[in-house]
């Protein structure tokens, strides 16, 4: 842990594969080395080490920091050890020398002198960057000398052509880069046979404007790939016949493939990824060919997927239609669809995953104005997400979402209300809405009005409107408005609407 740079925010999903990477975890046969690695971290949690920053939308631990001093004990008892060496501004600028130099290095300085002869001899392991650099054939040389490296991520280094020096270092088992060539990934890589985990970004931290890598086949020839995360990954459209001919690789231990541009899910390639936990997909609608011919319906074979994206673009949602019925494996927990337009079958569909616990619908459309889930549907559903929805009508009561904890409503400009029974919901927390219609944000207030009156003061509700949240004036007015079940539907949400109207105005 004290690899990090002090205060920084530890993500646990590239924490936990660099462990797996390094062996600190040792496999068991009943548990995968993702999952031993979650069982370390959650006793280093309830030691109360390391503190919990943010969660995923579900609860899952999403990001850490850990305690400066026990950070500080880390790192010196590490370079007590020579398992690791921090090398930041505050130390010497050289890298440290000779054969019984440290196992790990972990760069947090922009100012290191990367002396080639220094490393001819070194047993390092792990070189980890925390600083920026723009590559030189000077750093790519020094980087590639490390002959026996197992762990590199380098993200924080941008890359304009491939160091392809790097396909040499055959013991890589973890491999992070910031890649902003124009070439793809050369074929060449499946010289690193041991390779678990591939990162490799268009964009840095920096820049939010990826363009599209080309991928090689061989990747489909590395049977260690446990994770490929990309930023825009592309395959080359012949890649079906030549993945699943004679020489076939099913990849057992994959279990993330995101994110990947135009991918077709044939059943042949679903089945050479058995173990498939997380996929990450979108697609750009090309001339003459239609959505079905990427057969997402072969999603069903992915049984052991937990979390899919899928992403569409294009100039008008109408044009994304998804006409055929969607199948999805029933251990899917996380569903994020954008850009494109469903019927209420699918929608359906997608109410009967009984495992499902975080739905994410954005740039969305329905093919109908109303919505009225079905019994049954939903039960283990935590998280509900609209971003620019066409939804107007939202009809449901507490037992559709019986597990619901979070509601979040963006730009839903549409909607007339949320039903008020939604307030009804036990395990309701957090309600929140921003820039959505006057209506809909004025009936989440009454919402919290009315559970606050039955002494509920465990619901929370956010609105947001132009930046600013709503004031208390509108809250104070809304105390004077009668529960919505004692007034029509309509006079309610008539009144509702003028009050947030006059509270939003300065003088009001």
């Amino acid at each position: 842990m004290g690899v990090f740079p002090e205060d920084y925010e530890i993500f646990v999903s590239p924490l936990i594969r660099l462990w797996a990477a390094e062996g600190f975890v040792k496999p068991l046969s009943h548990k995968s080395l993702e999952e031993l690695a979650e069982d370390y971290l959650s006793d280093l949690i309830k030691r109360s080490l390391v503190e919990v920053r943010r969660r995923n939308r579900n609860g899952e631990i999403k990001s850490l920091v850990i305690h400066d001093m026990l950070r500080e004990l880390c790192v010196q008892k590490a370079k007590d050890e020579k398992f690791l060496q921090l090398m930041t501004s505050n130390s010497r600028h050289a890298f440290p020398q000779g054969r019984n130099n440290q196992r790990r290095v972990s760069i947090h300085s922009e100012t290191l002198d990367h002396d080639l002869t220094l490393v001819h001899d070194s047993y390092l392991h792990s070189l980890l960057y925390f600083c920026y650099y723009n590559s030189s054939n000077h750093l790519v040389s020094f980087i590639v000398s490390f002959r026996l490296l197992k762990v590199l991520d380098a993200l924080t280094i941008r890359f304009y052509e491939f160091p392809i020096g790097i396909v040499e270092l055959v013991h890589l088992r973890y491999m992070a880069l910031c890649y902003r060539g124009e070439d793809g990934l050369p074929e060449s890589i499946r010289k690193l046979w041991n390779l678990q985990t591939l990162v490799v970004y268009r964009r840095d931290t920096r820049n939010s404007t990826p363009d599209r890598l080309y991928l090689p086949l061989n990747i489909w020839k590395m049977p260690q790939l446990r994770h490929l995360l990309f930023d825009s990954g592309f395959f080359p459209y012949h890649f079906l016949a030549e993945v699943i001919g004679k020489d076939a690789v099913v990849l057992e231990n994959l279990q993330t493939l995101s994110q990947v541009k135009n991918f077709r899910c044939s059943k042949e390639v679903m089945e050479i990824m058995p173990n498939l936990k997380k996929l990450g997909i979108s697609y750009v609608r090309q001339s003459g060919t239609e959505w079905s011919s990427y057969e997402f319906n072969n999603f069903v074979y992915l049984r052991k997927r937990e979390t899919l994206k899928c992403e569409f673009y294009r100039d008008d949602r109408v044009g994304n239609r998804l006409a055929f019925k969607l199948a999805l494996p029933l251990n899917l927990r996380k569903l994020t669809l954008i850009g494109c337009t469903i019927s209420w079958e699918n929608m359906t569909v997608i109410g009967s995953l009984s495992n499902l616990e975080v739905l994410k619908l954005r740039s969305f459309d329905f093919e109908g104005s109303i919505w009225e889930p079905n019994e049954g549907e939903f039960t283990k559903l935590k998280y509900l997400f609209f971003h620019d929805t066409s939804l107007e009508h939202w009809h449901a009561d507490s037992t559709h979402f019986p597990q619901l904890r979070h509601l979040c409503l963006n730009f839903c400009h549409k909607l007339e209300a949320i039903p008020p029974e939604i307030g009804d919901i036990g395990s309701l927390e957090m309600i929140e809405l921003c820039e959505c219609s006057s209506s809909a944000m004025a009936s989440a207030i009454l919402i919290l009005e009315e559970q606050q009156s039955m002494g509920n003061e465990g619901l929370r509700v956010r609105v947001n409107s132009h930046g600013d949240y709503l004031n208390s004036h509108f809250k104070t007015s809304l105390r004077k408005v009668q529960s919505p079940r004692s007034e029509s539907s309509f006079h309610y949400r008539k009144l509702a609407a003028q009050l947030f109207l006059k509270a939003l105005k300065p003088n009001s």
